[in-house]
């Protein structure tokens, strides 16, 4: 079976570098694409999701922004398998602060270049191993300003979501981006941040093989 991963704002398939599927699953990342002027979350979810083969079974796991495309997606097509990381499935899990950008427009005032700025700072404060935050530095240097423009606005202006639909949803217990109070996640990771998928692999790939596994 074919597990559809999507990533992170201000990332690609490299932040799932230590993620691991069971014998019998094979990983197929779905790549960013160009976002249209005022696009929806849902609306961007759906031509995401084009690229999807729906002949067959699928999964698919999406870690933050990702996750909630991931939730608009599971909630057309029903994948057989969801799995969501460090997310929320609902805007309504989104915390008040965001939904409160999304009516001011207050989000608008802070420059794509220092929020990048900000995110590699950060790394000198995380748990990650050097290697990783470099790789994670990367990450951020590449990604396109005029994406993560869009997604910071689509996220805070988000009126979609459910959580009536199979899935299993991972959170570290003091993720910082997307604050534990606000979501109810079926399995939480003590202690683990935002970027639980770099620094608590281990741990998910159980979680995940277990979960794909019916074991």
């Amino acid at each position: 079976m074919k597990v559809y991963f999507i990533s992170g704002l201000a990332a690609d398939s490299r932040v799932f570098m230590h993620i691991r599927v069971p014998a019998g699953y094979e990983i197929v990342h779905l790549d960013w694409l160009k976002p249209l002027p005022g696009e929806t979350v849902g609306a961007y979810a759906m031509r995401m999701a084009e690229r999807i083969d729906r002949a067959e079974p699928f999964a698919l796991l999406g870690l933050s922004f990702g996750g909630m495309l991931a939730t608009e997606i599971a909630l057309q097509y029903a994948p057989a398998k969801t799995i969501l990381l460090s997310t929320v499935p609902h805007y309504k899990h989104l915390p008040g602060y965001y939904r409160a950008a999304g009516v001011t427009g207050l989000h608008k005032l802070l420059p794509v270049a220092f929020i990048k700025k900000a995110a590699v700072l950060k790394r000198l404060f995380t748990t990650e191993t050097a290697e990783d935050k470099e790789m994670l530095k990367q990450l951020i240097r590449d990604s396109d300003d005029n994406f993560i423009r869009w997604a910071i606005d689509a996220i805070v202006r988000w009126k979609g979501g459910d959580t009536a639909f199979p899935h299993i949803h991972i959170h570290g217990t003091r993720d910082e981006v997307l604050p534990l109070r606000f979501t109810s996640p079926t399995h939480k990771i003590p202690g683990a941040g935002h970027l639980l998928v770099m620094n608590r692999a281990e741990e998910l790939n159980r979680i995940i093989e277990t979960y794909l596994t019916g074991q």
